[in-house]
């Protein structure tokens, strides 16, 4: 059903700025990750930088103004090579950020306005069709459509939403076209509360940094223990001053000024090689952290896979092979409107477009579309008119006789987390609709073929998990999906044959020494909660494990606070970018072992 915007006539501009006065208006600053300040303060208040300033202010008391000149300028160096490797990282996620941020159709004054999000007021009408996004929470007042809800559950499949059904800020429109009032906007919409926690920024030490810490620590106490010493042996007059002044510059000179500045360096250093691999790093350390990974947790949707799906199965049905293949692709061509499913046939099988007499467009209230060509355009039966429909097979196959053997196809398909479509063809072209106005299937309907679609694995996945794999490095893969299909892709990305699956409602089930135990000994993990998530990442820390988990979604943010490194996607939601520690620029998922092999290469060079 097609929506009329002009039907609805929506708020008045008057009525919208006496809203956000009382604010109840979307005011969403654009914020990608840490503010300037947090970076400056987080750089400049450090445990080193303490301890120095402490060497410092010794050297002076000793008259040594010239080693704290020396010292000041590692210092200086030191803060500023971090701030300008930090601050480059945010600025480029700030463009991104805004390049990427969605506009609004909001109906005001029965009129249709495209807006910036941020003028979004509680009680507005928006727009949404095939590839938008849904900015604000509300729910549907007109119209119908499909929705795609990954970035907030991990869950690939598309959701129906008709009228009165709830939609959230962050989802997408994938087919239909529908009307919905926002109700939940700014800090209350449910993406908001799901990155909370996002904004509260975490600095993990690397075990590179921890040692030097506790080295450095070490030093300046033994440092503070002779300087001590020599002082007191310099009161009771068992010391020159001279001599003990000539004593304490050289136990100062015990703590190591110029190791830290040295591995600072290197990973500014490492921080532009790898800009040049695509991955921007947000935290510098996180070059090292990540060479010490030992379990790699991934999402599947969006991370392993490129959120696209494609045509892996056409099953004829009564009908040659090349005369259903080439009917579906001039089918998929000659479609007014474009989906993710249109999209896979036409990548599959492409086909001519061509005239269409008569055309039913997809819709999440009825589950199928359909097309009859023109008289002269049958594609591949000259001898055959009609309308061709392809829709979900329990839809249509209501309305048609389906044999055994094609049910049984049909579930199996779907038991191993495959969408299914059927493909039929009725002889008769008529356009009918119930008394709601939603579509009625012609009558006759035959089966000419059934479709399988599987999630897309990114072309690069297969090589990356084998170079992590033959590293000795743990693969989990965590996801909000079923755990069959979870399995049946990690399989396709190489993983070993006997992997073990867990679904999220077994893990709820558990006790805390079954779920760590389940965690370290099982592979995939699927139709898990972004609290699972982040749970299983911990539970794999107790157990000594240095974690990182890649993501792209709000589901993921939990998780990528709690690993010891976290990477996102640049195709991922704002909040996950924010939040990781590595952004792969331009989705390069290739360039982790790069970065993996630049961290190995730092820590080498720090030992040596």
């Amino acid at each position: 059903m097609q929506i009329s915007p002009r039907q609805i006539q929506g708020l008045s501009d008057r009525e919208a700025n006496r809203r956000r006065a009382a604010g109840q208006g979307n005011d969403t600053p654009l914020q990608t990750s840490r503010t300037y300040w947090d970076i400056l303060r987080r750089n400049v208040f450090t445990f080193i930088n303490g301890a120095y300033f402490f060497l410092s202010l010794v050297l002076i008391a000793l008259g040594r103004a010239s080693d704290v000149l020396v010292l000041a300028v590692v210092v200086l160096l030191n803060v500023v090579i971090n701030l300008i490797q930090e601050i480059r990282a945010k600025q480029k996620l700030d463009r991104i950020a805004l390049i990427t941020r969605p506009k609004a159709s909001v109906i005001r004054d029965g009129q249709e306005h495209g807006i910036d999000p941020g003028e979004i007021v509680v009680g507005d009408v928006l727009v949404v069709r095939p590839g938008d996004q849904i900015v604000v929470d509300g729910s549907i007042v007109e119209g119908a459509m499909s929705a795609d809800e990954s970035l907030l559950t991990g869950e690939s499949d598309q959701i129906s939403k008709r009228v009165n059904d709830p939609v959230y800020s962050g989802s997408f429109c994938v087919s239909g076209t529908a009307c919905y009032e926002a109700e939940k906007v700014g800090a209350e919409s449910l993406a908001s509360k799901m990155t909370a926690e996002a904004r509260e920024f975490r600095r993990v030490q690397t075990p590179l940094q921890r040692q030097t810490n506790l080295m450095i620590r070490l030093l300046l106490g033994v440092a503070i223990v002779l300087g001590l010493i020599t002082g007191l042996r310099m009161i009771l007059g068992v010391t020159p001053v001279t001599a003990g002044v000539q004593d304490l510059a050289v136990i100062v000179g015990l703590v190591p000024i110029g190791l830290y500045f040295m591995i600072t360096l290197s990973y500014a250093l490492g921080s532009v090689r790898l800009a040049e691999q695509s991955a921007l790093v947000q935290q510098s350390n996180a070059i090292e952290s990540i060479s010490n990974v030992d379990v790699m947790c991934l999402d599947k949707t969006g991370t392993l896979t490129t959120n696209r799906i494609d045509l892996q199965t056409v099953y004829p049905v009564g009908i040659d092979r090349d005369k259903l293949e080439k009917t579906l692709a001039d089918y998929a061509a000659s479609v007014s409107t474009s989906n993710k499913t249109n999209d896979a046939i036409i990548a599959a099988l492409p086909g001519n477009k061509r005239s269409v007499k008569l055309e039913v467009p997809f819709g999440s209230a009825h589950k199928w579309s359909a097309i009859a060509f023109g008289n002269s355009e049958a594609p591949a039966f000259t001898d055959t008119t009609g309308m061709y429909v392809l829709g979900a097979p329990e839809i249509l196959g209501s309305a048609m006789s389906l044999d055994t053997t094609l049910q049984t196809y049909i579930r199996e398909s779907a038991d191993l987390g495959l969408r299914v479509l059927l493909f039929a063809h009725s002889p008769t072209i008529e356009n009918r609709h119930d008394e709601s106005g939603v579509p009625i299937l012609p009558p006759d309907l035959q089966p000419l073929g059934i479709l399988r679609f599987g999630d897309e694995l990114r072309s690069d996945a297969k090589s990356t998990l084998s170079r992590f794999q033959e590293a000795g490095i743990g693969i989990k893969v965590i996801s909000g999906d079923n755990p069959a299909t979870v399995a049946a892709l990690a399989k396709q990305a190489g993983l070993s044959n006997d992997i073990i699956a867990v679904s999220g409602q077994d893990l709820a089930e558990m006790d805390d020494a079954v779920f760590i135990q389940t965690a370290e000994e099982s592979t995939i993990f699927g139709r898990v909660t972004p609290e699972q998530k982040a749970r299983l990442v911990k539970s794999l820390q107790s157990r000594n494990h240095y974690v990182a988990m890649m993501g792209d979604g709000v589901n993921d943010v939990p998780s990528l606070k709690q690993a010891n490194v976290g990477v996102a996607m640049e195709s991922g939601s704002q909040a996950t970018r924010g939040a990781a520690d590595i952004v792969l620029l331009q989705d390069t998922f290739s360039a982790l072992p790069k970065i993996f092999l630049e961290g190995q290469r730092i820590q080498n060079g720090v030992a040596d």
